[in-house]
């Protein structure tokens, strides 16, 4: 395990901690000499040429002895306070930084290719903390303090944050960012990253083209969005496809895609627009599909019943881990939107609606794997039955800790081969008969 950062400043490099002096004491001047108002409508580039020629006028006007490639280090600083996120800007330039986690000003951890790992970068104070997320939440119209301390918001590019402060954080203000690839991943990454099977892959997209309805589970951090991501695009450009989102996170290619988001209460305690009255708007904007980002409540009805409803092929994540769990979290969602009915009728409207479920899961290497694909065949008396047609099994850990093990094809073939033959979709005829043997 490695250890804790110290949130000592004697901890860090010398000349770090200098170069953090310097930029703070610059960028409190710059801001009594700024009219910030006045930087609206600048072009980036011309309003960087001119932070940068202002810093190095006052950094040479207090005669600091600093090289050229430290000028450039605290010039480049400076430009983040003002126009970026601060200290943790370098780590949003980091295409392999997946997470970035700060716990407080002076302790800040990034995730690489699934590993969590500490990070050497710091925040001056709380107040520094601070500002960068209220100049986060501001730029999507959300507000955060003592009344509403707890906020959802996105960045620029997708990523997807969440920030809490005081009262509710005890140590002080707390910033997780869930980072999104700037070129989405597609399915032969995932077969690259051996996340699934080219078999795998290749029933998943015929399913996708056939619109058959299906649900991705897994747990936190499991890669549910980017797995939903990658599988939309194989839906056919000529297709009206309708997203709905708490955050807005998925990163369709499609040109007709039209894009919603939920919103919450002000702080009046009004304005609060739910997935479910999008899902209920999205009804009447003839859409093919719609897809959810993630279902957690009482909108589970409505997408149900659109799938059932001529909206076939329609997507969705679920929070559990198993394919099996999650239909009984289906089960509890519904209580939740006001059915009644009897266990029998519920999971019946489940097993009409949905026809796949896929399970992911992050290892404990950080490796993110499908773990199961199922297919949903009906009830048997009131049970809900299930059968599996792809499954990695797990053998074992090698010396260095990587999660050892192989992908396995059942030999059932699912009955919605049917669906799949009717639509014009056509698979390998040795999809479903040939196990793959290699550890992975």
């Amino acid at each position: 395990m490695p250890s804790e950062p110290s949130s000592e400043p004697g901890s860090l490099p010398e000349s770090t901690w200098r170069f953090d002096q310097i930029r703070s004491q610059i960028h409190r001047e710059m801001l009594t000499e700024m009219d910030l108002r006045k930087l609206e409508g600048i072009p980036i580039e011309v309003l960087k040429r001119e932070l940068k020629a202002m810093a190095e006028r006052l950094i040479s006007a207090k005669n600091v002895p600093v090289n050229e490639a430290e000028l450039r280090q605290i010039v480049q600083g400076i430009q983040n306070e003002m126009l970026g996120l601060g200290p943790i800007e370098p780590l949003l330039s980091d295409p392999s930084v997946s997470d970035i986690l700060v716990n407080g000003p002076h302790q800040i951890y990034v995730e690489r290719r699934g590993r969590i790992e500490p990070s050497a970068i710091r925040f001056d104070d709380d107040t520094h903390l601070m500002r960068v997320i209220e100049r986060i939440v501001s730029r999507v119209g959300r507000r955060i303090d003592e009344t509403t301390p707890m906020v959802d918001a996105r960045l620029p590019d997708g990523s997807r944050v969440n920030a809490v402060i005081p009262p509710l954080a005890i140590d002080g203000p707390q910033l997780s960012i869930r980072r999104f690839s700037v070129v989405p991943y597609t399915l032969s990454n995932l077969l690259e990253f051996d996340t699934l099977t080219a078999e795998m892959a290749e029933l998943i997209q015929g399913l996708v083209k056939a619109r058959v309805n299906l649900m991705v589970s897994g747990g936190t951090g499991s890669g549910k969005t980017t797995f939903l991501n990658v599988i939309s695009a194989s839906v056919p450009e000529n297709e009206r496809i309708v997203t709905i989102e708490d955050a807005a996170e998925l990163q369709l290619q499609q040109r007709h895609v039209v894009r919603m988001e939920s919103r919450p209460p002000n702080i009046e305690g009004k304005g609060e627009i739910t997935q479910r009255a999008l899902l209920r708007n999205s009804l009447r904007m003839r859409p093919d599909r719609i897809i959810v980002g993630e279902v957690r409540g009482a909108e589970v009805l409505d997408m149900l019943q659109a799938m059932n409803t001529g909206h076939e092929g329609s997507m969705t994540t679920i929070h559990a881990n198993s394919p099996r769990d999650a239909m009984t979290r289906l089960e509890h969602m519904l209580g939740m939107a006001g059915v009644t009915a009897d266990v029998r009728t519920v999971r019946q409207q489940i097993s009409a609606a949905l026809s796949v479920v896929i399970q992911v899961s992050r290892l404990s290497d950080g490796r993110r794997k499908v773990m199961s694909v199922q297919e949903i065949l009906g009830l048997e008396g009131d049970m809900l039955t299930m059968q599996e047609i792809f499954k990695f099994e797990q053998t074992g850990l090698s010396a260095t800790g990587q999660v050892l093990g192989r992908f396995v094809a059942t030999g059932i073939r699912p009955r919605v081969m049917d669906k799949l033959k009717a639509r014009g979709v056509t698979l390998s005829n040795d999809v479903f008969a040939r196990p793959r043997a290699e550890e992975t």
